[in-house]
């Protein structure tokens, strides 16, 4: 195996950053750091990827880029002696802090630089600068925990929308659960009396089991009742209506109704008619009508529990509730928690289309912060719509080991100008008090920084797209 070249200490005292060592430091340097060589065109470093080493140009020309709105913006090249680029924040490495690379470096010509091992560098820095060290881990420390400050914040905001609009959802299946429940209470209240009735119409026993037996006839029909048209449902109803009043019962508009929707007619009512007196087929009705009634009713409070149960199953997957950070899954699950999160901000004129691939395969992620980025870009999505227009939510395999989630819009689109500055924090287009600048630049480093997969923004008047790219494979182990 070749040694690798190393540079002599009088060579390293010629960079500025060395220049004032003292011999026996510049000899630890020499002794630990290596000449590296990268051909015109080569990644140097990549942004988001761990930051492992230090790096000094000793010649040639890089560049420095960092990832915006999907592609890449060129910040600066040097061909400078003795400029840095890499682990430079490395100091901050005993804290347990997970480092990476904050920008990509590129060769643009031949380049030789020398390389000292992130771990290195900052032991170097702690121990001969240690009051300076002191001060840049403060700075980095308060860097990072206003960050986390800015993201909590922007987590709030977020919950706050979804519990406003969990407590829109629930609204309509509770207040339908309330409303059946009081109107079973009213009809069993009225059955009660009314089947004392029956009981005082000296009905003999076959006649009452003709009751009773129409009646389960009733319930089990009523399961598999055909789904007529308004048009045949008033017609019908109006048959057994004039049926029911010529045999003299009462009510008889309020009673058809029920026993049409449960698919019966007239056929049925004469067969009641049949088995009894006729002055107590209005009596006889009385228990086949409540019954239907009464069955109807939980169905209402049975469809009601149901949406209820779906909405805080939806709000679990949501909020990630009792799982694990790092988890496989299923993407879609959380794009259409999400969508029933913010099923209030849709309404009635925005159209949603799913158009997912459902043979992707499931990915290890952390799809709480997932679902963070799918509020966000939705959230963004129907503003921008302004309550009208199509929002399309669309997943594929973007190749091999990658696969893509794209938020679509049909709004005015996203002005050429600013485009660049999508994902800067705290960079909004929206009116004053109605977005805070946090959610695009959050959304971009749970994407990049977090899953080291990709965002991107295409926009044209009445196509807008966000397209978010996740590796299928699982997070480096430094991502937990």
């Amino acid at each position: 195996m070749t040694e690798p070249e190393r540079l002599a200490p009088d060579t390293l005292r010629t960079l500025f950053l060395f220049e004032h060592l003292s011999d026996d430091q510049l000899a630890w340097l020499a002794e630990r750091g290596r000449v590296v060589e990268y051909p015109p065109g080569a990644t140097i470093h990549a942004e988001g990827s761990p930051a492992s080493c230090f790096l000094v140009l000793l010649s040639g020309t890089l560049s420095m880029s960092k990832r915006v709105a999907g592609g890449e913006i060129e910040l600066f090249r040097t061909d400078y002696y003795g400029a840095y680029t890499g682990a430079f924040n490395s100091i901050a490495a005993n804290r347990g802090v997970p480092q990476v690379y904050l920008s990509t470096s590129r060769a643009v010509t031949d380049c030789r630089l020398f390389e000292l091992p992130a771990a290195d560098f900052g032991q170097a820095v702690r121990e001969w600068f240690p009051m300076a060290a002191h001060l840049l881990v403060g700075s980095a420390t308060q860097g990072q925990d206003a960050s986390a400050t800015v993201e909590r914040h922007e987590r709030l905001v977020a919950l706050g929308s979804v519990t406003a609009g969990l407590t829109h959802e629930l609204n309509n299946p509770v207040a339908a659960v309330m409303r059946a429940t009081a109107t079973l209470r009213e009809r069993l209240t009225n059955m009660r009396s009314e089947i004392g009735t029956v009981i005082r119409s000296d009905l003999t026993a076959g006649q009452l089991e003709a009751i009773a037996n129409l009646a389960g006839r009733a319930l089990e029909h009523r399961k598999d009742a055909p789904q007529l048209s308004p048009l045949e449902a008033s017609d019908r109803e109006d048959e057994l209506a004039s049926w029911l009043e010529d045999h003299g019962v009462a009510d008889s508009w309020e009673i058809a109704p029920t026993l049409v929707a449960a698919g019966l007619d007239v056929e049925w009512a004469e067969e009641l008619a049949n088995a009894l007196p006729p002055e107590h087929l209005e009596a006889g009705l009385t228990y086949p009508v409540r019954s239907l009634e009464s069955d109807s009713l939980l169905d209402e409070i049975t469809e009601a529990a149901g949406r209820i149960s779906g909405l805080l199953a939806s709000a679990k997957q949501y909020t990630q509730m009792d799982r694990a950070p790092l988890q496989t899954f299923d993407v879609h699950e959380g794009l259409d928690a999400t969508l029933t999160m913010l099923g209030h901000k849709l309404g009635d004129d925005i159209k949603v289309e799913r158009e997912y691939d459902r043979s992707l395969p499931h990915i290890a992620a952390f799809p709480g912060e997932l679902n963070q980025v799918w509020t966000n870009l939705i959230d963004n999505a129907v503003d921008a719509m302004d309550g009208h227009g199509k929002l399309t939510v669309r997943t594929g395999l973007d190749r091999e080991d990658r696969l893509f989630v794209e938020i679509g819009d049909t709004g005015p689109g996203v002005p050429g100008a600013v485009r660049s500055r999508i994902f800067e924090p705290f960079f909004t287009t929206k009116p004053m008090g109605k977005g805070t600048g946090l959610g695009l630049d959050i959304a971009w480093r749970i994407v990049v920084g977090r899953h080291r997969g990709d965002i991107s923004l295409r926009s044209e008047p009445g196509d807008t797209r966000f397209r978010v790219v996740l590796p299928i494979r699982e997070p480096d182990a430094h991502d937990g």
